[in-house]
């Protein structure tokens, strides 16, 4: 069992920046690969990001355009999404979620999610 709290949502302004935090607790957390999706209201939800146990690996939505950024950190139990150059389209509720393998596009291939954090961003 993996337990995952997000953190770090928020309102911001157009062309500001936030940084989401997802800890993670349970079983061993460097061996799970680590996802981040976003999910709009009337809107399903959608990949983000995601990286590797060893952090070698990371893979990004397209249409991010290099504004985001995943990383981990291993010995604290936290993955990170730094979000840069936000746009008002980009207000979701972000998840993170995990699995014990590689990285996947699709949300029912995660087997442990948390629950939650809204990123509002305001034209």
């Amino acid at each position: 069992q993996v337990q995952l709290v997000e953190s770090g949502g928020g309102l911001v302004q157009a062309g500001g920046s936030l940084r989401l935090s997802c800890a993670a607790s349970g079983r061993a957390f460097g061996v799970y690969t680590m996802g981040w999706f976003r999910q709009a209201p009337g809107k399903e939800r959608e990949f983000v990001a995601g990286i590797t146990w060893s952090g070698a690996i990371a893979r990004y939505a397209d249409s991010l355009q290099g504004r985001f950024t995943i990383s981990r950190d291993n010995a604290k139990n936290t993955v990170y999404l730094q979000m840069n150059s936000l746009k008002p389209e980009d207000t979701a509720v972000y998840y993170c979620a995990s699995r014990p393998s590689g990285i996947h596009y699709q949300s029912d291939a995660y087997d442990y999610w948390g629950q939650g954090t809204q990123v509002t961003v305001s034209s």
